[in-house]
């Protein structure tokens, strides 16, 4: 899943979201990813978490990349976080806040 974020956030435009079945795809995953940005002549291409492999961050400077094992980005639900609408229009509207009751005075 690709989401524009470029005017939601200043640290990148582009967020990838992508699954590996076990801590070995992730990270397999992750480190072809990498090895591909680097061909392409990307520089200062970096990663974090593919030690552990449940969730590996590639930073790609324009565009970042999570790859995550299918329970830790549905924990996280990245996706949710960052869809939400360009402007007011498509947004949900807004919970009607009840009053409250006058308080009584303590004569």
């Amino acid at each position: 899943m690709a989401l524009e974020i470029a005017g939601k956030t200043a640290m990148a435009d582009w967020m990838v979201i992508a699954s590996g079945r076990s801590t070995r795809q992730v990270s397999a995953m992750a480190d072809h990813l990498l090895e591909k940005l680097k061909e392409a002549g990307h520089r200062g291409v970096s990663s974090e978490g593919k030690s552990v492999g449940d969730w590996v961050l590639v930073d790609a400077g324009d565009v970042i990349a999570h790859v995550f094992r299918p329970e830790i980005r549905e924990l996280y639900q990245l996706e949710r976080m960052w869809s939400f609408p360009d402007d007011d229009s498509e947004a949900k509207p807004k919970r009607k806040r009840k009053k409250a009751a006058p308080a009584e005075d303590a004569a």
